[in-house]
């Protein structure tokens, strides 16, 4: 029996059991959008904006570890999908966009609503296909949610031409994926595991610095081990919040520009590093050739690209985390280098973080307090941001995939289209949003969705009238001059949620906050709380530009 290109494409997807695809109709998408309506064992949010698409796609992939699947028109509606497909790209989440396109025949002609969406995306995807052929449609499909979850997990994108969602052929789906070209390595090199497990026995000094990669591949388990075995202290990325439980001893939160001064202090006076799934960006190394001298570095990441490209390493070994902290586990001896375990809990005492806690309702006292009354299923979710950064300081994250944020594009309007998918993919769990007022008035369309699909998420605007992070850098670097920072003529969210007819919540005091958060955690549905904060709270904190990253501002000692 033969099949139209498009009930290929719905039975590809059911086979690689997707259960829940977000987008927004077109012209060029409308046979695919057909096939659908009929098709029950798939859900179709529509989303208000296909950026919003893109972004819940990739909150689900976040929190569920599957695949995240998006889809949109030609023209304007693929071109919307691009932030989020560059921030899915950036943070190497598993994403498969489908994209509508006009006829094969008037490809390159400038037909109505036509872009080359796969030329413009292809810097910012694993890969990049245009279905030209419907004979090679199921292939296409199979292949490009291989390469999205394997390897370096990422987003993948099908342009689909609508005379190819129409045309026929004989369905044929197999059930193994082989390329040539994509063979990812993820058994490390058995010499290179026991040169690091020799490293880590001789070092006096050590420091696991975790990142995004120890949850992409499931490795907190094995990291855990490591860590009871050895009792060496863990600093972990934003991405690799959650990777270890930051309520344990051994745990120094995150580290970087935001970090925790214990955290910054101790990686550069350690004498090996041992990172996991990270890429030693920019944000976590401060001034590049000041970074961590005094150590050896033992990099395990599954991408080789990533392996010495902006600071040498001394014991690469590439694969998957999760295997190599498996085999390494077995070389591992048991140690305790108590000097440095003493040095460390030093460091805390004299350099915790800190604010000045008084009536007002500070943005570091609602995170503390939401992570008091938050249980255990809770995942925060977040825009960018002053609000982002203390969600990652003043919570305690203890599992993975509990911490969902754009780390490497640091995309406003981020974290509400996020949260929906998040809830989508793990409708058991609490889902909190925390977003400022401008990251949130970027992507507030999205009210909709929520409301219409009866999730029931949380949001908490940090609300301080301002770009709150950029205001924080016109304060500190630029003489306080506010170029185009502060946000005049904000709406009432509380009227604009109740306009959409869900509930709002305005807390403006300290002691309103702990009623409306149980209040709004206890309805079941969708609830807004403007929080209004003091306007020019700074993130402490900071590594300036250009800084080492033990050289920061706001650390004073105790």
């Amino acid at each position: 029996m033969k099949l139209t290109g498009a009930q290929i494409v719905v039975e590809c997807l059911k086979r690689e059991d997707v259960k829940v695809i977000f987008g927004i109709p077109g012209g060029a998408i409308m046979p695919l959008y057909d096939v659908l309506y009929s098709e029950n064992s798939i859900k179709h949010i529509l989303t208000r904006h296909e950026q919003g698409a893109a972004h819940a796609a990739g909150g689900y992939a976040r929190a569920t570890g599957k695949v995240g699947v998006c889809m949109a028109t030609s023209g304007p509606g693929a071109t919307n999908l691009v932030t989020g497909l560059a921030n899915a790209h950036l943070d190497s989440i598993p994403l498969v966009a489908f994209t509508g396109q006009v006829p094969t025949g008037l490809i390159g002609t400038d037909a109505f609503q036509e872009v080359d969406i796969s030329g413009i995306t292809l810097p910012i995807t694993k890969n990049s296909y245009v279905a030209r052929d419907v004979k090679d449609l199921a292939r296409i499909v199979q292949e490009a949610f291989h390469i999205a979850r394997t390897g370096r997990p990422g987003p993948v994108l099908i342009d689909f031409p609508k005379d190819i969602q129409s045309a026929q052929t004989e369905f044929k789906y197999s059930e193994n994926v082989s390329l040539n070209s994509y063979k990812p390595t993820f058994n490390g090199h058995i010499q290179q595991i026991k040169a690091a497990a020799q490293e880590i026995s001789k070092a006096k000094k050590p420091i696991i610095y975790a990142g995004g990669g120890v949850i992409s591949s499931n490795a907190s388990s094995e990291l855990r081990d490591l860590v009871l075995k050895t009792n060496i202290p863990v600093t972990t990325t934003l991405m690799g919040l959650g990777s270890f439980p930051e309520t344990h001893s051994l745990s120094l939160g995150m580290l970087g520009m935001h970090g925790t001064a214990y955290a910054n202090y101790a990686i550069s006076d350690a004498d090996l590093i041992i990172a996991l799934g990270v890429r030693f960006d920019d944000r976590i190394t401060g001034k590049l050739d000041e970074f961590a001298l005094k150590a050896k570095i033992i990099h395990i990441d599954i991408d080789p690209a990533e392996v010495g490209k902006n600071v040498l390493v001394d014991i690469p070994i590439i694969g998957d985390t999760k295997n190599i902290l498996e085999k390494l586990n077995k070389y591992i001896h048991k140690k305790k280098e108590t000097e440095w375990l003493n040095t460390i809990e030093d460091f805390k005492r004299k350099y915790p973080l800190k604010y000045i806690n008084n009536e007002e309702l500070k943005p570091q006292y609602i995170m503390e307090t939401i992570s008091k009354i938050a249980k255990n299923n809770t995942i925060i979710v977040t825009s960018v941001g002053q609000h982002q950064m203390w969600a990652a300081q003043y919570y305690q994250y203890t599992e993975p995939r509990s911490f969902i944020s754009s780390g490497g594009l640091g995309t406003m309007g981020y974290g509400f289209p996020a949260a929906l998918g998040a809830k989508m993919g793990c409708p058991e769990k609490t889902v909190i949003c925390i977003s400022g007022d401008g990251s949130f008035q970027m992507n507030q369309q999205e009210i909709a969705t929520a409301i219409n699909n009866n999730l029931a998420i949380t949001v908490i605007i940090m609300n301080n009238g301002y770009l709150g992070m950029v205001r924080q850098w016109q304060e500190l670097f630029f003489d306080k001059r506010y170029a185009e920072t502060t946000l005049n003529g904000n709406p009432d969210f509380v009227k604009l949620v109740e306009a959409y007819g869900g509930t709002g919540i305005r807390v403006n005091k300290k002691q309103e906050l702990y009623p409306a958060l149980e209040k709004a955690l206890s309805l079941d549905k969708f609830v807004l709380i403007d929080c209004i904060i003091p306007k020019e709270e700074n993130v402490f904190p900071m590594v300036a530009p250009s800084s080492p990253i033990s050289k920061m501002i706001g650390v004073d000692k105790l």
